[in-house]
């Protein structure tokens, strides 16, 4: 089955007069409460919302975890509406995604979830209005959730959002760890995207464009935010999220669920710690260990492209740069996170699937001696 279609929309003003357009009664609203006042969103859309039914879901944990899908999914059906609309960052993107999906099937969200059952109808179309720059959700026909503190993503060609609106001014009021951590995980998103065994020519466009552009404005929209930078990594985000859309992501992310359920790291920051440790380790790949059937030249061709963005001629530049990017935007190190024996468990959790798509093979001895040289570097 084909994704479906999706409409861009570049300003919340536009989104607006969208929704004065179409012929819609009721609406299901998935907020975060405080990104919509922050951002002011709810300046703009509080007057249009009124002239709808319209039931609000706002009492919800950061990252999306069933207990909130099946509380949202009760409430959803109780109004049956006509458009889901979800304004937040990831969590309320993804729960929106979730909950208009998985309660148009027969099956238990706990069983959707962790994949007993799957999705075999489309739920009602998804607005995803994004507040912050580096999830990509809006791009994306796949959500997370979490069951009992395990990750699981959820996918179907129907959850894409019909609607995607990116304007950068409601990301202007963003903390500064927040802009850091979305805007790493957009960063993270597209450099993983132009390595996974996944990658096309449609994706590479995207993934290298939003690698290009997170590079130049993250520093700048953490620490002294103007428009053209706020700009730069919204535009990032959305871009790495059409690239993994088609490629999904691979070991940083795989690593990264257990560091965020286990130590709290903020998502981004959880992915960015290993990003220059595994492109060291990605690009010694050669053919018996390459994971990608077009062979290991065709994955190092892909790492000397990120070399490129990164305006570096060898690996080790490249590592020290990531490395350089992540301090300035204060991110911490693995070693501030985990120590050796914490590290075993991080990579014996590690999500299988994204680990498939790794253009390396890596065994778990191989992981955590990778990982090791970032806490006790020689």
């Amino acid at each position: 089955m084909s994704i479906q279609q999706q409409q861009w929309i570049d300003s919340l003003q536009n989104a607006a007069s969208v929704l004065k357009t179409l012929s819609i009664q009721r609406l299901f609203v998935v907020l975060d409460k405080v990104a919509y006042q922050a951002s002011r969103a709810g300046a703009v859309l509080d007057g249009i919302l009124q002239q709808f039914t319209t039931v609000r879901f706002s009492e919800f944990q950061l990252n999306p975890k069933l207990e909130d899908v099946q509380r949202g999914i009760e409430l959803y059906r109780g109004v049956n509406p006509d458009l889901v609309i979800a304004i937040g960052g990831g969590t309320a993107i993804d729960l929106a995604k979730l909950i208009s999906s998985l309660a148009a099937q027969a099956d238990t969200a706990h069983d959707l979830a962790v994949g007993r059952a799957f999705i075999h109808v489309a739920g009602k179309p998804v607005m995803a209005i994004p507040t912050t720059a580096g999830t990509g959700s809006e791009a994306t026909h796949f959500a997370v959730v979490y069951v009992d503190g395990e990750k699981y993503s959820v996918a179907h060609p129907s959850m894409l959002p019909v609607y995607a609106v990116v304007d950068p001014v409601l990301t202007s009021s963003l903390p500064r760890q927040i802009t850091a951590a979305t805007g790493l995980d957009a960063f993270c998103q597209a450099i993983e995207s132009i390595w996974a065994v996944a990658a096309n020519a449609e994706s590479m466009n995207y993934a290298m464009e939003a690698a290009q552009l997170a590079f130049h404005h993250l520093e700048a929209a953490t620490n002294s935010p103007t428009p053209e930078a706020r700009r730069g990594m919204s535009r990032a985000s959305h871009l790495a999220g059409k690239a993994i859309n088609i490629t999904k992501t691979t070991a940083p992310h795989a690593l990264s669920y257990f560091l965020t359920s286990r130590y709290g790291v903020p998502h981004g920051f959880a992915v960015a710690t290993t990003l220059a440790p595994l492109l060291a380790f990605n690009a010694q790949v050669v053919d018996h260990d390459c994971a990608d059937p077009r062979g290991a030249a065709a994955v190092r061709e892909r790492i000397d492209r990120i070399l490129h963005v990164l305006g570096t001629k060898t690996v080790d530049q490249a590592s020290e740069v990531i490395v350089d990017l992540l301090s300035r935007v204060g991110c911490p190190t693995l070693a501030e996170i985990v120590d050796h024996d914490s590290l075993i468990a991080v990579v014996e959790s590690a999500n299988l699937q994204r680990l498939s798509n790794n253009p390396r093979r890596a065994t778990r001895e191989q992981l955590i001696e990778v990982l090791s040289k970032s806490i006790n570097p020689a």
